[in-house]
């Protein structure tokens, strides 16, 4: 009775046993999942658009740069990951709305603990986007993977800092339209930056020196040198990576602790 008393009035109780962890834990990711997949269409274009995109920009950059194949698939796939980071926070961002999110924040659940679940069903559609986009290219398009584990990790670095600068923009914006702009300007120039749209040697001087402030520069760094087998490419990528994921997650764990993403907030 105390506890049930305690969360009606937002005080933060205890975590409880492991078995109403997993459970609240397991009852998010699916109410993540639901919103997801209520909206198909931004699923299917991010899955359908980059294969469309490869296969008509594979003769451009093999003009260009000479490795058409492995630039049209890196690139698709750093490009539209980046594009899809309005559905990372998108369900974030529709439960702050609806107030949902100020729930959760007065149960035991933790603010890591709530971003964790959230980030799940994004994880999915990550995973499934990034296995279309590589496997479509090795399958049909002739793409060379001579050392998956190196893919592997660098692909497992990238995924995890586009999830935590998902979470960390969820808690930043105040609206959908916040959302969707945040998304379409700053993933064009990350994805820019990163020379995962146009060769970075065919972009002037100055774009190359700037270059390294983008994620996408080392996402597209890790993902070539898996495919090249240059193990120290890959590990450079990642150690950026894994820094710039770390500061994201630390930030957005911090507004949702501070409150900052109370419904009164937007």
């Amino acid at each position: 009775m105390r506890r049930e008393a305690a969360v009606a009035v937002g005080v933060r109780v205890g975590p409880g046993d492991a078995r109403d962890a997993a459970g609240r834990f397991a009852a998010m990711v699916r109410m993540g999942m639901t919103l997801m997949l209520r909206e198909p269409g931004p699923i299917v274009s991010r899955l359908v658009m980059p294969v469309v995109l490869m296969i008509l920009l594979r003769p451009l950059y093999e003009a260009a740069a000479g490795d058409g194949t492995a630039r049209s698939v890196t690139g698709m796939a750093v490009m539209f990951s980046l594009l899809a980071l309005s559905m990372v926070a998108s369900g974030i961002v529709s439960e702050r709305t609806w107030r949902t999110w100020d729930r959760l924040r007065t149960s035991p659940t933790s603010p890591a603990e709530m971003l964790a679940a959230k980030a799940v069903p994004a994880l999915g559609f990550l995973v499934a986007q990034q296995g279309v986009v590589l496997g479509f290219g090795a399958a049909l398009l002739g793409l060379r993977v001579g050392h998956p584990w190196l893919l592997l990790v660098a692909e497992s670095a990238w995924l995890v800092m586009l999830l935590a600068i998902g979470m960390a923009l969820a808690t930043l914006v105040r609206s959908r339209d916040e959302l969707a702009a945040a998304q379409d300007v700053g993933g064009l120039v990350l994805t820019g930056l990163g020379g995962a749209l146009v060769p970075l040697t065919l972009l002037p001087t100055a774009v190359q020196h700037v270059a390294p402030i983008s994620p996408g520069y080392w996402g597209m760094a890790g993902l070539t040198g898996a495919l090249a087998g240059d193990a120290a490419a890959v590990w450079r990528s990642v150690a950026v990576l894994i820094a710039v994921a770390s500061a994201a997650w630390v930030l957005a764990v911090w507004r949702v602790r501070q409150g900052w993403t109370r419904h009164d907030r937007l």
